[in-house]
């Protein structure tokens, strides 16, 4: 708390500059708007930002300044990032929009491209107290033609769980269940290796489903792009990639699968949400790809609540490359804070942000939701270091990928959706399936793609 003292009293001098250069007196009291879906399982995103003005104000008082700074929070109902963004992007337009916002980083393009996205290179330079601390590697997660737009929020990892309790079941030694994830990481264990281990599982009975995935849309589908060796973006160009060769040998993976009876074909075309995580808690799949923060729901539906219970059955291994030899992959989707240049208080906002991105404010939303810390030092911190899912999962983070924050990656996303979709289900093979991509891409983005 002291070293935090330091930093929001460094911060209360440049505001004050600020506030002189700006013309107004120390007596303002100063209303920012910040838009942030409302989101149950982690209302600190909004809420740190509330905390960080506090804290602040309480500086102002303790200097004897009359100034107080209020943060109206706009607390947005859409169902998704994707909903939440495109109503976001309706209040720019009619003139509506806020002083800051909480964003899906993929979005970050469509907002900078549109105008309503500050630059923070300068900031982020200028204020090393708040940002010299944040994890490299997510700092790729927003940039936009080379520029950073907005600032990590949070993160999370990627990966399979899987039931150690169904590989004792088929007589796995227990150094082959515990060096699973070692093998992953050297290279020594592919994907196709982790479907054939999954059809062994079902074959012999311990479980009715190999391979569990998200029923819907969502980042987690692109994971096993990575593994093939995707590229979806050219930074160079600044263009969408279709990526022929990658994109077939990926969608024979998930063919495989469904074929070989490791998934069900239903999981990507009549599975909801309830039925894909009624498999994983009943223990009737042996693995499911998808993110940690779920180990928190995971618990509410009645999983262990300690770290040696819960890993006693359960794993969570990064996702297998497909070469041998090969570092394995993850995608993370950090969520990310914004700032419209046009903000008669943009420099404030930007401060409130830079507040709320140290460790001490960041460690207490990264907890309470199961994400992972976006500063090398939040495993430093007692909280942090006592979450045992995030203290095993925060290693991961060096495997991490990221979605190209491209205006149309998201129409991008859903194309690739609908092919997995028809491959999963028989509709399309996977060589029909890259020429639908093709087809479609091409029609959609035109000159903004790159077909390989």
């Amino acid at each position: 708390m002291k070293l935090l003292g330091k930093i929001v009293s460094w911060a209360l001098t440049v505001f004050v500059l600020n506030v002189a250069l700006a013309g107004l007196t120390v007596a303002d009291e100063i209303t920012l708007k910040l838009w942030s879906r409302v989101d149950r399982s982690g209302p600190l995103r909004a809420g740190n930002i509330v905390a960080a003005a506090e804290l602040l104000n309480k500086q102002f008082k303790a200097a004897g300044i009359d100034t107080v700074v209020k943060v109206d929070v706009f607390g947005n109902n859409a169902r998704g990032y994707d909903p939440d963004a495109l109503q976001l992007l309706k209040a720019f337009a009619a003139g509506k929009g806020p002083d800051f916002y909480v964003l899906a980083h993929e979005w970050l393009g469509e907002f900078a491209n549109a105008g309503y996205a500050m630059n923070m290179e300068a900031h982020i330079k200028a204020n090393p107290e708040y940002y010299a601390d944040v994890v490299p590697v997510l700092w790729d997660s927003v940039k936009f033609k080379g520029q950073r737009f907005a600032i990590p929020q949070d993160t999370e990892v990627r990966g399979f769980f899987y039931r150690k309790d169904h590989l004792r079941k088929i007589g796995k030694s227990k150094a082959f269940i515990e060096g699973l994830g070692d093998r992953i990481a050297k290279g020594e264990f592919t994907i196709y290796d982790y479907s054939r281990l999954a059809k062994e599982v079902v074959d012999a009975g311990a479980a009715k489903v190999g391979i569990l995935h998200r029923p819907s849309k969502g980042p987690d589908n692109l994971m096993p792009f990575f593994s093939f060796d995707a590229q979806l973006y050219d930074s160079a160009s600044g263009k969408l990639v279709l990526d022929k060769k990658a994109m077939l040998e990926t969608f024979k993976w998930y063919e495989f699968n469904v074929k070989s009876g490791v998934t069900n074909k239903s999981n990507f075309a009549g599975w909801n949400w309830d039925t894909v995580q009624a498999n994983w808690d009943q223990g009737k799949a042996f693995s499911f790809f998808y993110g940690i923060w779920d180990v928190g729901r995971q618990i509410r539906a009645g999983a262990p609540d300690t770290g040696e219970a819960y890993f006693k059955n359960i794993g969570f291994v990064p996702f297998p490359h497909s070469k041998k030899g090969m570092r394995p992959v993850g995608l993370s989707h950090p969520i990310a804070y914004a700032v419209v240049p046009d903000s008669p208080h943009k420099e404030l906002a930007a401060t409130l942000i830079g507040i709320a991105t140290t460790s001490y404010f960041n460690v207490q939303h990264a907890v309470g939701s199961f994400h992972i810390g976006i500063n090398n030092g939040s495993a430093s911190w007692p909280a942090y270091a006592n979450a045992w899912a995030l203290s095993a999962a925060t290693p991961m983070l060096q495997y991490a990928q990221f979605m190209p924050n491209h205006t149309s990656f998201g129409r991008y996303h859903a194309l690739v959706f609908q092919a997995l979709q028809g491959v999963e289900t028989g509709r399309l093979t996977p060589a029909r399936a890259v020429e639908f991509l093709e087809d479609e891409m091409q029609d959609a983005f035109k000159d903004q793609l790159i077909v390989r």
